[in-house]
């Protein structure tokens, strides 16, 4: 039997191919996991998703689950002591970062009553469907991304450019960027 036609970016790795086929593009309205995804996404500015995806894990223990209430209380020590744990990513600026937004998550919930309410506002509470046949044909920002990028920062959160913003949208099924012979296009499409 033929493998199923993917997305060429995931490659052969099989932890890159499972992110690939269950959760990139898969609406989440989730706060918990709306939160950790951009966290990681900020994470990954400069490097590759597939480095992020195989911390994954670590970054999870180490930041409390990604439990913003959690994160938001952490003093200077506690980032000094994530300085040093080498199953993440150590980089002083993105950790200040996660603190930082931990805090402007924790803002936008008490005023909008989710942090899903406020991010998908910005593509009006439904998954833009793209129809890509290239991965030259995906953009790397949208309109959308430029506004909420925009926003966010006005809010206090940082690591939040467009680039970041608009892949952070993808990861979480704001867009549909699966090309249109990849399987999961359709799959997502439906789950829209």
């Amino acid at each position: 039997m033929a493998a199923p036609k993917r997305c060429a970016w995931c490659g052969d790795d099989p932890l890159y191919i499972a992110y690939h086929d269950q959760e990139w593009g898969v609406p989440s309205h989730d706060d918990a996991h709306l939160f950790e995804m951009l966290i990681l996404e900020g994470q990954q500015a400069g490097l590759s998703w597939i480095t992020i995806l195989k911390k994954r894990e670590n970054f999870r223990a180490a930041l409390d689950g990604f439990n913003p209430e959690r994160i938001a209380t952490y003093p200077p020590a506690k980032i000094e002591a994530l300085m040093q744990d080498a199953g993440i990513i150590r980089n002083r600026l993105k950790l200040n970062a996660a603190v930082k937004n931990a805090r402007a998550v924790l803002e936008v919930q008490a005023e909008f009553g989710s942090f899903d309410r406020y991010i998908w506002s910005f593509v009006g509470g439904q998954t833009q469907q793209n129809h890509f046949h290239t991965l030259q044909d995906i953009p790397a920002t949208s309109v959308e991304s430029d506004a909420m990028s925009k926003a966010l920062k006005k809010r206090g959160f940082t690591f939040v450019g467009s680039t970041i913003c608009y892949s952070f949208m993808q990861a979480v099924g704001m867009v549909n960027d699966h090309l249109l012979e990849c399987h999961r296009h359709a799959a997502c499409s439906a789950l829209a």
